[in-house]
């Protein structure tokens, strides 16, 4: 299980301080999906917006897993007390993931191989990519959480990374 710690001096409201992946395949991920997981983490815990829609303020702690034909968003308080657990259907989210590693299997290699300005052309290419999927998560999480869209972006992300295999 992949965790990321918190500190106790930005147990701040409406903010995710422990965020973890529930992933038994974590580790046989290739090093460049590894890294988008690392990133994604780490940017969530520095900086983001997530608040359970008429739920207590947070802070929360927030564990990523699959499920059946879906994520799981299980919410819990700072303590670790439980207090949501949100499904969602990865259906429409499949054509944007296997698009987006497309995108990043390009970037990756371009990032070795490439000018600078094929390396640009791809990664705004990601970048529009992955705006579309985090305003699609805010969409779909709309009645039960408010995220703001680098959160969502970085949660896209690790939604991403946790329907990679390998």
């Amino acid at each position: 299980m992949g965790a990321a710690g918190e500190d106790k001096a930005e147990q701040k409201p409406g903010r995710i301080v422990h965020l973890s992946l529930d992933d038994p395949a974590l580790v046989a991920r290739n090093p460049d999906l590894e890294h988008e997981r690392r990133v994604a983490i780490f940017d969530i815990l520095e900086s983001n917006h997530f608040a359970l829609v008429g739920g207590p303020d947070g802070p929360y702690r927030l564990q990523l897993s699959l499920a059946d034909r879906g994520i799981v968003f299980a919410i819990s308080d700072s303590a670790g007390a439980a207090l949501s657990r949100i499904e969602l259907s990865m259906t429409p989210f499949r054509r944007n993931i296997r698009d987006y590693f497309m995108i990043c299997e390009s970037y990756f290699e371009a990032m070795r191989t490439a000018t600078p300005e094929r390396v640009e052309t791809i990664d705004e290419a990601r970048r529009a990519l992955h705006n579309e999927s985090a305003e699609l998560l805010k969409t779909r999480l709309a009645d039960k959480v408010v995220l703001d869209d680098d959160t969502a972006r970085r949660l896209f992300t690790l939604i991403s990374v946790l329907q990679m295999r390998g």
